[in-house]
């Protein structure tokens, strides 16, 4: 699933491709708003809020996306043939007279009065990439329900917005606490919050995500994350994976039982 490093720099894209410029062609594939018509509205910018997208527009519209599991958006040059995916899936194109975004398998499209932006995006905590970003609110939030495992309460995006799974599971190990621990267990839990901001800005320029950021290649990308059965970076025992969550939403979660302390599976 992107995270907020991911969607942060599919706004400057979008941005920089759409923004200043009137549409001449936009297309919303989505029952509700098969028929609006923004054509010959002006882009006029484009902002990222957590792993949300917010498109406005000339006229006081919002178009608001989020990428999901497996969303993208992608941007063409006017002739330059779309290779993001099969026709069926494309969700939303907005086209220029120079670029057109195509916007794939986005699970959640919407258009909305710029106004009420926060009847859609008001829950979300403070944004880690975010000119809003207080660390002191988002750990508020966190110690709110301090019985909450760590892993859930730092996926949860509203305490935080932009962690992702990756990164849940990579802070854990930061932290060097298993995702299990109740938040409030955590006695270093303000420097966890400064260590999400510092991975995610590290990492917004990046085309590929890293948070081995001290070590040098060819170090794995991750300490613990998709590196199940592997020896861990800095003590060797083996990584572990398990899943975390409730029944709906269970992610897989991976942790060192040597570096990272508290209850697990």
């Amino acid at each position: 699933m992107p995270e907020g490093d991911t969607v942060w720099r599919a706004a400057q894209r979008l941005h920089t491709a759409l923004a200043g410029r009137p549409l001449v062609r936009a297309d919303l594939r989505v029952p509700r708003f098969a028929t609006a018509d923004l054509t010959g509205r002006t882009v006029l910018d484009v902002t990222p809020r957590g792993k949300h997208l917010l498109t406005r527009l000339e006229g006081g519209l919002t178009l608001h996306s989020h990428l999901g599991m497996d969303g993208a958006w992608r941007i063409y040059a006017a002739a330059e043939r779309w290779r993001g995916g099969p026709a069926h899936q494309i969700r939303a194109i907005l086209g220029n007279a120079e670029r057109t975004a195509v916007g794939y398998r986005l699970p959640l499209l919407e258009l909305v009065r710029t106004q009420d932006e926060a009847q859609t995006i008001g829950h979300l905590g403070p944004d880690l990439l975010g000119p809003d970003w207080d660390p002191d609110e988002a750990l508020r939030r966190l110690l709110a329900a301090p019985e909450r495992p760590l892993g859930e309460a730092l996926l949860d995006q509203r305490n935080l917005a932009g962690i992702g799974n990756v990164y849940k599971s990579e802070l854990c190990f930061y932290a060097r606490a298993t995702p299990w621990l109740p938040v409030g267990e955590l006695p270093s839990l303000e420097r966890l919050v400064a260590a999400a901001k510092r991975l995610l800005e590290a990492n917004r320029d990046r085309p590929s995500r890293r948070t081995t950021l001290r070590e040098r290649a060819p170090t794995p990308l991750f300490y613990v994350y998709g590196r199940a059965g592997r020896p861990c970076l800095r003590c060797g025992a083996t990584i572990r994976h398990a899943d975390q969550g409730d029944s709906t939403r269970l992610r897989p979660t991976y942790w060192c039982p040597h570096c990272q302390k508290g209850p697990s599976p």
